[in-house]
């Protein structure tokens, strides 16, 4: 196989991994007049914690695989295409990519070939002979296989910025019914092994003095020295909807992962229906706007202070589809509300639909100033939909509508809206 083939072949056989945060492109070239060109081979997004956009090579180093994962279309009885690359040509590729400007970084998973250590070796090696003979600074991300050795995930650490375990399913019995041989507690002991490496390199971190005797951090030259630890920490992937596993499901286990492991993101895979597909898996994909309310879930369980409790009391186990969760909790618990702008908590404002925190950051500053009025919370770009859930200095016509049966008609999205997620791939996660 040529190798251009090879890149195509498992390029597009990485595209099913969702924890990078990835969004393919299309290969186009500039016109005749123009400058640049964008190649779809691999190439993906990636968003750093500030909105930067980092673009990355993302692909396997083989499809091969001795699993047998029915959802996987790399499993060892699917008849795709196969292909592998060498850790010289990673190397090369990846360098070469990143010469020509086309990324920033690599992120490189694989198919189990062999055994996990036998794979985890060679992903490793990739990154070892960047990092070491090319003197590479870009970021790498190297998927990570819980049964290989302990030994082989530190090493991974200590070359890569990130690490990734896919859990895939939220439960033991789901993985025994599609993915036979993978373990839960296996997967979280990895996890756990990697924590323990992140925590133990930040308390061994050096400090300097200051005059007055208190520590401070690292000076430039000690930074230099310190060892690194995958200081991008780490994420999993879920799929979402190849199993009869609910919402609260599936944000439990992410919760739990949140919470045990210090995970850095949980991603949410919508189930991509596949050829020769095992009689177990649907028929049809999940409507993608249900992948959308997951990750609004998620950043709701992360920034906001909710509980996967609260997000499901008094409601059906899956997420509505026509409204965002935020909202949906909001309608049911109408006694909160309205909420006052210029005396409430942190707490309570974040609770209400349409405040973000960086609005809600906004409102605390300006409230020690002055008393906030309608139409300064305009001036803060606060949306219409927030009006009707608040108290603001001067007089809200909006409130005689709260206790409504109209007030979802009104703050909830247009079906015209709700078209958008059904056509189009599923969003980056906004605040609520």
């Amino acid at each position: 196989m040529q190798f251009r083939e090879k890149l195509a072949v498992l390029a597009d056989a990485a595209k099913y991994d969702a924890s990078c945060a990835s969004s393919g492109i299309r290969s186009r070239k500039a016109a005749k007049d123009g400058i640049g060109s964008a190649e779809g081979s691999g190439i993906c997004h990636s968003y750093t914690p500030d909105g930067r956009c980092v673009s990355l090579l993302k692909i396997l180093l083989t499809n091969y695989c001795i699993y047998d994962c029915a959802y996987c279309i790399n499993r060892r009885s699917s008849n795709v295409e196969r292909a592998r690359f060498s850790v010289e040509e990673v190397v090369d590729l990846t360098l070469g990519f990143y010469r020509r400007n086309y990324i920033e970084g690599l992120f490189l998973s694989s198919g189990i070939i062999r055994d996990a250590d036998y794979t985890m070796e060679q992903l490793v090696a990739v990154a070892r002979t960047l990092r070491e003979e090319h003197r590479f600074a870009g970021y790498i991300h190297l998927k990570t296989i819980p049964e290989a050795s302990p030994e082989l995930i530190d090493e991974a650490a200590r070359w890569a910025d990130r690490l990734s375990i896919n859990v895939e399913l939220p439960s033991q019995r789901e993985l025994d019914e599609l993915a036979a041989g993978k373990r839960l507690v296996q997967i979280e002991s990895a996890m756990s092994q990697i924590r323990s490496g992140i925590a133990k390199v930040k308390a061994e971190a050096p400090t300097a003095p200051n005059r007055s005797g208190a520590l401070l951090g690292p000076t430039p030259e000690q930074r230099k020295e310190r060892r690194i630890y995958a200081p991008a920490g780490q994420s999993t992937q879920m799929i979402v909807g190849a199993t009869p596993a609910s919402d609260s499901d599936i944000l439990t286990r992410a919760s739990a992962l949140y919470g045990d492991h210090g995970l850095r993101r949980v991603y949410y895979s919508g189930y991509s229906p596949i050829p020769d597909p095992s009689a177990g898996l649907p028929a049809a994909a999940p409507p993608l706007v249900r992948e959308h309310r997951l990750y609004q879930a998620d950043w709701l369980l992360r920034f906001y202070g909710y509980s996967v409790d609260e997000l499901f009391q008094g409601a059906p186990a899956d997420l509505p589809l026509h409204i965002d969760p935020k909202l949906a909790w909001a309608l049911r618990n109408r006694s909160d509300f309205p909420v006052n702008v210029n005396t409430s908590p942190r707490e309570h404002l974040l609770r209400v639909p349409g405040l973000g925190v960086r609005n809600v950051k906004r409102i605390m500053a300006v409230r020690q100033h002055r008393r906030i009025r309608r139409d300064d919370l305009e001036r803060l770009n606060v949306g219409r939909r927030a009006l009707h859930f608040l108290i603001t200095g001067d007089p809200n016509e909006t409130l005689r509508k709260l206790d409504s049966l109209t007030l979802e008609h009104l703050v909830a999205p247009s079906a015209q809206q709700l078209d958008i997620f059904a056509t189009a791939a599923v969003a980056r996660s906004g605040e609520l």
